[in-house]
């Protein structure tokens, strides 16, 4: 749909923007998901079926899985973790509950929270797992900050790259072929697959859906070339990015690695692994507020994740991280409708000073620059623009004014 096709939709009464009337997500989401007849969300309705699911039969045929790939002389599994309160929680139930020896894996993009970094550095010391951490240069860090933000409208794209590219090459440089995530974001929040998929991880889905359809050879300066995009070339060349590489098919046939999902196996609540893991490994949510969200327990692994990654969703799609972690609570039974919609109402529309401040120093960048790109990226099916400001449409019913348009 485009600017002129919002504006007819709205001509005629039809809202562009939709909200599940349960949860607070809106149909414009950054994940795929769908309404029922009643307006219920696909992250809701794939939510309700947990409760109709024997988690006791899940967890045998999750012993049966990873039984096959036991060995004697290898390890038996690849954890992909940030130190995140999740990724305690799967190392929690490979080594202590399934007895696995685990090679854990972490792509540090640099900008750890100091909770995170004693969460990370702790996980050698209260499991008994060897963990690889892979640190790309400082400086293609920086430009790939930039390149992300100017190209793609999200700076972090560079995390996800890395997250979902570093631990299949440990796998198959160890020959290990089962690798274990989380939970699978796009089911968790939007309901893109049933839990009864059993769906596991795949190239395709990283690259159309985690990478947003680029891959770490746009980013080179030939690759910048080919996009048309000249003038953002940072210098960086096919060497630099090494740890961005994903590798072959023949690669990974030849290991026959896998990525299944915890999530798909355990009831799996984000809230209780915290509590979990802050009890019995004295892991540390941030003691620090965050500007955008309630939540102090997401996302320590970088702090411009919860502060300008976090933004920049609600500059395109017009919402941002309160409203998943509202969506999560209020599917959880931890918060109502009306709770989600308040802290949607605080939280969303924040421009964070403390987070942008620290972000434009660490990449060289004015803040007017800054506001120029972000502008490109708003979504037409969202945001208009009346009297030279952007407005759009909100979960409460009525449309709010955010902020000066830097675009004509």
């Amino acid at each position: 749909m485009t600017a002129a096709d919002a504006a007819f939709s709205r001509s005629l009464g039809i809202n562009p923007m939709k909200y599940c009337s349960r949860c607070v997500v809106p149909g414009m989401s950054a994940v795929p998901l769908t309404f029922d007849d009643k307006g219920v969300c696909s992250g809701c309705r794939v939510s309700d079926t947990k409760a109709t699911i024997d988690w006791d039969k899940r967890g045998r045929l999750l012993r049966e899985l990873v039984d096959e790939y036991r060995t004697s002389s290898n390890y038996d599994i690849v954890i992909p973790v940030s130190g995140g309160k999740d990724s305690y929680y799967q190392t929690h139930v490979a080594t202590k509950e399934l007895g696995l020896k685990a090679l854990l894996v972490t792509y540090h993009g640099n900008n750890y929270l100091p909770e995170g970094e004693y969460n990370l550095q702790r996980m050698r010391e209260v499991f008994d797992a060897d963990h690889i951490i892979v640190r790309p240069s400082v400086e293609a860090l920086k430009k790939m900050n930039r390149l992300g933000f100017r190209i793609q409208g999200d700076m972090n794209w560079h995390a996800h790259c890395g997250i979902f590219s570093a631990p299949i090459q440990v796998a198959l440089r160890y020959k290990v072929p089962l690798i274990m995530w989380g939970e699978h974001g796009f089911l968790d929040l939007g309901g893109m697959y049933s839990l009864n998929d059993f769906v596991e991880f795949t190239a395709k889905h990283r690259l159309e859906h985690l990478l947003r359809g680029y891959d770490w050879y746009d980013f080179t300066d030939e690759g910048l070339e080919k996009l048309g995009r000249p003038e953002a070339k940072e210098g960086l060349t096919a060497k630099d990015l090494l740890w961005a590489k994903y590798p072959s098919d023949e690669e990974i046939d030849s290991i026959g690695v896998r990525g299944i999902y915890l999530g798909n196996f355990v009831n799996w609540d984000g809230n209780s692994n915290a509590e979990l893991v802050a009890a019995k490994y004295d892991w540390k949510a941030s003691e620090v507020p965050f500007e955008r969200t309630y939540r102090l327990a997401s996302n320590l692994d970088d702090m411009h994740e919860n502060g300008i990654h976090d933004y920049l969703k609600f500059v395109k799609f017009g919402y941002g991280r309160a409203t998943d972690h509202s969506c999560k609570d209020i599917r959880s039974g931890r918060m109502t409708r009306d709770e989600g919609i308040a802290m949607v109402r605080k939280y969303d529309h924040v421009k964070p000073r403390r987070d942008l401040e620290r972000w434009l120093t660490y990449v060289d960048m004015s803040e007017e620059e800054f506001d120029r790109v972000c502008d490109t990226f708003r979504d037409p099916r969202v945001w208009r623009i009346e009297d030279g400001y952007w407005v759009k449409d909100n979960v409460w019913g009525e449309p709010s004014q955010y902020g000066k348009a830097h675009v004509a």
